[in-house]
């Protein structure tokens, strides 16, 4: 489309759209929902993300230690393991601290299976990592196996048994996490796909209606993109508004309803900060824009050949 004819086709996209109000309207609800949808499910689907990383940030080894291993060897196994890559956090817990753990996790529970023992206290001095990277906790795990130091000061001597991490539920978590992430982004995109056939279902609608209007611009020598001008100047304008329209329906839902979520599963980090939707909502625009665009190009295809 010619600079020159720019004006133009904002004149008639104009007219058309009032002309064909009905259709016009149609044609900005169908985009409105489907910029809606991709937009409500790219938010939820930080959520949850959001959620996953705090479930992931919560897989941590425990590595527990034998009674008699000198503080020493302990002290000095720890500052080895700070060093270890994918190492985020080494914390220490001594038995002292284990036995305060059991007392506050079993409640009432625990002081009469602490006075069946007579006061002693069985439990292990042990070490708390957490990983920069939750997913590689196999990998360190099997490290902290293999190292012959650990293996001097594990729990019994044992270090398959001094090493618990929930090896089972922890790989089912990354199984599940990673699925999630897959199916993310199969539906945005299967969802962009449907929107794009809607709105290109819509423009042929509005354009077979106006198809004696196109037939005489062609027999009085108007070219392709003189035609083509307005129904895709209209087609944009038309994706332009059902994308405000569907930032300002998201907004509604992240100040009324997404508080009331956060409240309801407190227990679950489940934060996405503005910045994203600032992205999502640029990303609408411009989606809607391009969906406009190629949508009514491809529509007129047929009307255009010669």
């Amino acid at each position: 489309m010619a600079p020159s004819n720019l004006g133009y086709s904002i004149r008639e996209a104009g007219s058309h759209f009032a002309r064909n109000l009905t259709t016009s309207v149609g044609a900005v609800i169908t985009i409105f929902l489907s910029l809606f949808i991709i937009g409500l499910f790219i938010v939820g689907s930080s959520m949850v993300n959001s959620i996953i990383g705090g479930v992931e940030s919560q897989v941590s080894i425990n590595a527990y230690l034998d009674d008699a291993a000198s503080d020493d060897a302990v002290q000095r196994f720890m500052n080895e393991l700070k060093s270890w890559d994918n190492v985020k956090t080494v914390s220490f817990k001594s038995k002292e601290d284990a036995l305060a753990e059991y007392k506050k996790s079993t409640a009432s529970k625990a002081d009469a299976t602490i006075a069946a023992l007579d006061g002693e206290n069985p439990l292990p001095r042990s070490y708390t990592i957490e990983m920069e990277e939750p997913s590689q906790v196999e990998s360190t795990a099997a490290k902290l196996r293999e190292n012959s130091s650990f293996q001097q000061i594990a729990d019994g001597g044992d270090v398959n048994s001094s090493i618990v991490y929930g090896r089972e539920e922890v790989g089912r978590l990354f199984q599940v996490t990673n699925y999630i992430r897959i199916a993310a982004v199969v539906l945005v995109a299967l969802l962009t796909f449907v929107a794009f056939i809607f709105m290109n279902n819509t423009i042929r609608l509005s354009i077979t209606a106006r198809r004696r209007e196109i037939a005489i611009m062609r027999l009085v020598g108007a070219s392709n993109g003189f035609i083509r001008g307005p129904f895709v100047t209209e087609g944009v304008i038309q994706a332009i508004l059902g994308s405000v329209f569907a930032i300002g329906a998201l907004e509604l839902v992240r100040n009324l309803l997404f508080p009331k979520i956060q409240q309801g599963i407190s227990f679950f980090q489940m934060e996405v900060p503005y910045n994203l939707y600032l992205m999502t909502y640029g990303a609408l625009i411009l989606l809607g824009v391009l969906i406009g665009l190629f949508g009514s190009a491809i529509a007129m295809r047929r009307y255009l050949k010669v």
